[in-house]
């Protein structure tokens, strides 16, 4: 679990970077969540975009990925959501203190 300044932190980091994983009409599928994994293991830090058609809620799948990939919530913005999870390989990210 992250503590909000934690959190404060990595809505800086998202804030300058760009969605790498849209979701479209069909949802989450197997690749989005692959790719999503393979996201944070690379950079540690994703930002996702639900694209127009798709009518899911930022949140609640912000929530549903979070839980499957063992990932903290970071924030979410329109359709726009951020997920981080620390990475066993390739540490990026170094947090501020509780």
């Amino acid at each position: 679990m992250i503590s909000s300044k934690q959190r404060s932190f990595l809505r800086g980091l998202a804030q300058r970077t760009d969605a790498t994983v849209y979701i479209g009409k069909q949802g989450i599928t197997e690749n989005v969540i692959k790719e999503i994994d393979t996201g944070l293991e690379c950079r540690e830090l994703v930002k996702i975009k639900i694209q127009e058609g798709c009518m899911l809620q930022p949140k609640d799948v912000a929530n549903d990925m979070a839980e499957k990939l063992g990932a903290e919530f970071v924030q979410a913005i329109g359709h726009k959501f951020v997920l981080y999870r620390e990475s066993k390989d390739n540490k990026q990210i170094e947090l501020p203190r509780r």
